[in-house]
């Protein structure tokens, strides 16, 4: 490809003709690019697992696995799931960025508790107090001038006071900054996360209650009557959790509401891609699965975020499958064979069985008990060790 360039002569407008990238060059952006996009991904789960353990907030991590199986559901394309990865870079970055200049504080810092710990109110101790101050403020406007100038790592790395000389003395350069942090606030649509959550929480949670609180009385009841109960309850939670991950997905792709409860759609939806619903649905489940095992022992609360970010990282491929085989089903017009449709429902029939099971016997095992029972965070809000 022969790329040229204008330029600006005595003689008027002629093209100059520029050499492509060297292969070298072209290596080198492309590396940069995977390890920027690493580090976005990195940050936006990490980001979702902090929020995941408080409340409100958690809204938010539930309206982006939704949103993931909605465009994914909308598109047919698995990397359409992975929602504001080059955004988040610009936080993993940030975040990355401070802890590394606030290296040199901590530092002195220790000198100064080591030389307090030596000489009480010395002089050398005095003179390390000052220095951790006078660092702290020089930490403080070096991390505000990087963010300032676009949060990259190495804008934190090199600091280029001269230009931030120049900077301050340009008025309009702080409006410039004001709008691009407004854009970019506005650009994570927040509100519409959080909504979506919240939509999607109300309407798992209108389809488990019945099913979650027969299993909650069965523990009440004496060994005749929990048997009954216990037997009804599992039976609507196997049937609820054969349909709720699509339910939820479908209310995600159409913004409504009411989706939420339109089983017989997805029962009509999953003749037309049986297969496809069979492995979004064992992923699902499947991979929810081992974070009951985490409910053994109680996690401290400084730890709360590790377990959630566990959380992520199983269920965003189950979310994003659902909405695969969404896009599936409605990209055929008819119904597949009865032979596929048979198939794919007696296979189904185990995957609902080992999720009923393991969450019957989670009380047995877990440290919240019976509360354990309201944890269904392979639909709700996740937040695996915290009772909802």
């Amino acid at each position: 490809m022969v790329m040229t360039d204008l330029v600006l002569s005595e003689s008027g407008v002629s093209t100059r003709q520029l050499s492509p990238p060297s292969l070298l060059r072209r290596m080198r952006r492309g590396l940069l690019s995977a390890l920027d996009w690493v580090l976005g991904a990195l940050a936006l789960w990490g980001l979702m697992a902090f929020c995941s353990v408080i409340p409100v907030l958690n809204f938010l991590s539930l309206g982006y696995l939704m949103e993931a199986s909605a465009r994914v559901g909308r598109g047919g394309r698995c990397r359409d799931g992975f929602i504001g990865v080059r955004k988040a870079t610009v936080l993993g970055t940030m975040v990355a960025g401070v802890w590394l200049v606030t290296w040199p504080v901590k530092l002195v810092a220790v000198m100064w508790r080591d030389a307090e710990l030596i000489q009480p109110g010395g002089a050398v101790a005095r003179g390390w107090y000052l220095a951790v101050w006078v660092l702290l403020a020089l930490t403080f406007v070096h991390v505000l001038w990087a963010c300032a100038r676009g949060g990259k790592l190495i804008y934190f790395l090199w600091p280029r006071p001269f230009m931030l000389w120049r900077w301050l003395r340009e008025g309009q350069q702080w409006q410039q900054m004001q709008a691009s942090a407004t854009n970019y606030v506005l650009g994570l649509r927040l509100p519409h996360y959080l909504w979506l959550g919240l939509l999607g929480f109300v309407g798992a949670s209108l389809w488990l209650i019945v099913p979650v609180g027969l299993l909650l009385v069965a523990t009440r009841l004496p060994d005749g009557g929990a048997i009954v109960v216990s037997l009804l309850g599992g039976g609507l939670l196997f049937w609820v959790a054969l349909h709720l991950p699509f339910l939820q997905a479908r209310l995600a792709v159409t913004g409504d509401g009411a989706a939420v409860l339109h089983y017989k759609e997805v029962r009509r939806m999953f003749g037309r891609a049986p297969w496809a619903f069979w492995l979004a649905l064992l992923v699902t489940l499947l991979l929810a699965l081992p974070l009951y095992l985490l409910k053994i022992e109680l996690t401290p609360k400084e730890l709360a975020w590790a377990p959630s970010l566990l959380f992520v990282v199983l269920i965003f491929p189950a979310r994003v499958l659902t909405g695969w085989a969404l896009a599936r089903a409605g990209r055929r017009k008819e119904p597949r064979g009865k032979w596929a449709t048979w198939t794919a429902r007696l296979a189904i029939l185990p995957v609902g069985l080992a999720y009923v099971l393991a969450v019957y016997f989670t009380p047995y095992f877990s440290w919240n008990g019976v509360a354990s029972l309201l944890e269904q965070h392979a639909f709700l809000v996740p937040a695996p060790l915290m009772a909802l």
